[in-house]
């Protein structure tokens, strides 16, 4: 599914639509009444992690933004014109090729994205699937044959048309109702109010590293694209016990999950495809064999994971 870089920009999509209000409406939704988002105003445009919560109010309600602007939403004028627009909605990243994975990928959705206990609120929150996106202007076309072998466009889950000719269209996700973003801007590893601190407290648990990384409650945002890489670039083995490892060493691992995230989004802005090192690979930089193996903490999810046995060796 989609990580925070990736949604991200489906955030610097929407932004330029706030203020507008809905002309028309359509999509495959079937747990939402995609007709009760006719002739109401986006408010607002916010992301939490690998969520997207859009924000509607009645067309003669405040226009504007309910909270303080983003740094992301005043790079949306510069994200709408980069050199992407052509390729809006794609997420940069290679495709799962596995069964397995794309069962984990499923499944992790599934759990990640509760449907909502409360009652209606004006905030729409968007979850997104595999090969989840969104597109501004534009739909997506089939780039290759199905199973079957038909060409069938994607077929998409929500397509908002606004009163100034523009609309968003919203392809494999899951979408419901709540009364405010609930998200917690510390554990987004793509915010300023990232807590170092915290993060660190985590890794250093007995756990290993691989499955604390993907604690959305610690490293919201963190998907298993972005964990296989970052070990790799910290020379960590992924079943390696947090409390094994120097606190130099922790360090350094939080640092490439930082980093690596942000130049991810940053290459996303700019149109660049992401060319990971060891994900889904045969070999590392260094032409040493990858090994692969299926991880997760009893009970829970379990996740492929790739990692070099010479540049990651295990610790003892």
């Amino acid at each position: 599914m989609p990580e925070g870089p990736s949604v991200r920009k489906f955030q610097l999509l929407t932004s330029p639509f706030v203020g507008q209000v809905v002309a028309k409406v359509g999509g495959s939704s079937r747990k939402l009444s995609v007709n009760d988002l006719n002739a109401l105003r986006l408010q607002d445009s916010q992301v939490h992690g690998k969520n997207l919560y859009l924000a509607f109010v009645a067309a003669e309600g405040p226009v504007g933004p309910t909270g303080e602007e983003t740094v992301l939403q005043r790079e949306a004028a510069c994200g709408a014109h980069c050199p992407a627009q052509g390729q809006q909605g794609q997420d940069g990243a290679p495709h799962p090729h596995s069964q397995d994975e794309e069962l984990q990928e499923a499944q992790q959705s599934r759990s990640e994205a509760p449907e909502a206990a409360e009652g209606r609120g004006n905030w729409l929150r968007i979850h997104f699937g595999m090969f989840g996106s969104v597109r501004a202007n534009e739909f997506s076309r089939a780039s290759r044959a199905n199973k079957r072998g038909d060409w069938k466009d994607p077929v998409p889950r929500l397509v908002l048309h606004f009163e100034s000719g523009g609309f968003l269209v919203f392809y494999n996700c899951r979408m419901f109702w709540c009364s405010s973003p609930r998200a917690d801007p510390a554990s987004d590893i793509l915010s300023v109010e990232f807590h170092r601190g915290r993060a660190l407290r985590a890794l250093c648990a007995p756990d290993p590293v691989c499955y604390t990384l993907l604690d959305q409650r610690v490293f919201s945002g963190l998907g298993n694209i972005i964990k296989n890489e970052i070990l790799y670039l910290a020379r960590i083995h992924p079943l390696t016990p947090g409390s094994l490892l120097a606190l130099s060493d922790l360090e350094r691992l939080l640092d490439c999950a930082v980093q690596f995230s942000s130049e991810w989004l940053h290459n996303k802005l700019r149109g660049q495809r992401l060319h990971p090192q060891v994900y889904q690979k045969e070999q590392c930089p260094l032409g040493h064999a990858l090994m692969k193996g299926t991880f997760g903490p009893s009970g829970g999810f379990k996740r492929l994971t790739w990692w070099c046995p010479q540049c990651q060796p295990a610790v003892l």
